[in-house]
């Protein structure tokens, strides 16, 4: 036994026990991850508690949307914003919950629960302490010396934590080249979704209020600042010079959404916000294509949901997005430049075969390498391999 009540490994026939940690359940990768692995590690010997502290207003609830019945025990104060009383009282709670439940293994996901969840771990004796980089906040995110803090935070948190995890390539690529840790401490494993149901595609459209005819080009997300909704807007409205009947459908919400929907009036009917929607394969369903025009990412979960659906991507080279989208073959990876958004945008929205083509090429693609089984079969084998090591 090691300091509160932990032990190093499992006795036989004891499941290995994983407290999860998120800062919050919104909408996006992470929350996704959370709830596969919560649910999938399970039929592999696992036992999972799941911690996530209140989504902030104006953010999509993912459990709300996708996953009601998805257990999680929340933790006050464990939310985005920073509050020094709110995140004390969050530590003194994962301690907590940490003694509770004894885990062989805490896993954090997102900048706020790795460093509370892993401080907490490391002193209450947790013997395995895995983080997931699900991106970074390297980029875009803050000012120069916010951002040197910040890496400071994540190399020190580093040298205490027993393995990292990376979703892509790139991104701990990047985070190597920040100087965050040891190219050993790595681990890739990207995330995983879920085959969509079948929509018939004018059904789709019909019940999201589109027309039957004429291109589509869908983006999910938050509306906020990296996912840089100007730049796609900028692009859009020269898709729509030479592509005339080309919708632009946003489903997301965000702290920008007020910004968005005064910048699309311009563009008409040519834009059409949807908000949050809980049926996401209805969206793809309806889309020729699916665009990403951020700033930074990790690696995009809208990408792989596009891309098992079928549907190809046109992304900035940002992040792991173009270990998703593999340029020339299911769909077009570009700089992040309004112009060359627009250029991929219109060369697909011109070309229905090769639209076509891509998107077989997209599906087969995903389903060989971003299945959600795949994504669980991943973390038992790293887990598995840091309890016996």
């Amino acid at each position: 036994m090691v300091a509160g009540g932990t032990s190093v490994r499992p006795g036989a026939g004891e499941p290995v026990k994983v407290l999860r940690i998120i800062a919050r359940m919104n909408v996006g990768g992470p929350a996704w991850q959370s709830s596969v692995l919560t649910r999938g590690l399970a039929g592999h010997g696992y036992e999972t508690r799941l911690l996530a502290g209140r989504v902030d207003e104006g953010e999509a609830d993912f459990v709300a949307l996708r996953d009601s019945d998805l257990p999680v025990v929340g933790i006050e104060g464990l939310g985005r914003s920073v509050h020094i009383g709110g995140d004390l009282r969050a530590f003194v709670s994962i301690c907590r919950e940490i003694r509770r439940f004894r885990p062989h293994i805490v896993h954090t996901h997102t900048a706020k629960a790795g460093v509370l969840g892993r401080i907490a771990a490391v002193l209450t004796g947790v013997p395995v302490r895995v983080h997931t980089f699900h991106g970074h906040v390297l980029h875009g995110y803050f000012s120069p010396r916010v951002t040197r803090l910040v890496a400071l935070v994540e190399r020190m948190l580093a040298r205490r934590t027993t393995a990292l995890v990376a979703v892509g390539e790139q991104v701990r690529d990047e985070l190597l080249a920040a100087g965050i840790a040891r190219r050993d401490q790595f681990t890739v494993i990207p995330p995983g979704v879920a085959l969509p149901a079948e929509v018939d595609r004018a059904e789709a459209r019909i019940a999201l209020g589109l027309s039957s005819d004429g291109p589509v080009v869908l983006f999910v997300g938050r509306l906020t600042a990296v996912k840089r909704l100007d730049r796609l807007l900028e692009a859009f409205a020269e898709v729509r010079d030479r592509v005339g009947d080309a919708v632009l459908v946003v489903a997301g919400d965000g702290d920008l959404a007020e910004e968005v929907r005064s910048a699309a009036t311009s563009l008409g009917e040519a834009v059409v916000l949807l908000g949050w929607q809980t049926d996401i394969a209805r969206l793809y369903a309806s889309a020729d294509l699916v665009v990403i025009s951020s700033d930074n990412e990790g690696m995009p979960v809208t990408l792989l949901e596009a891309a098992m659906a079928g549907v190809p991507g046109v992304t900035t080279n940002v992040g792991s997005a173009a270990e998703v989208v593999e340029h020339g073959v299911t769909g077009l990876v570009v700089p992040p430049d309004a112009g060359a958004l627009a250029s991929a945008m219109v060369e697909l929205l011109l070309d229905a075969d090769r639209r076509s083509v891509m998107g077989r090429a997209a599906a087969d693609r995903a389903v060989a390498r971003f299945g959600s089984a795949r994504l669980v079969t991943d973390h038992a084998v790293l887990y598995r391999s840091l309890l016996e090591s």
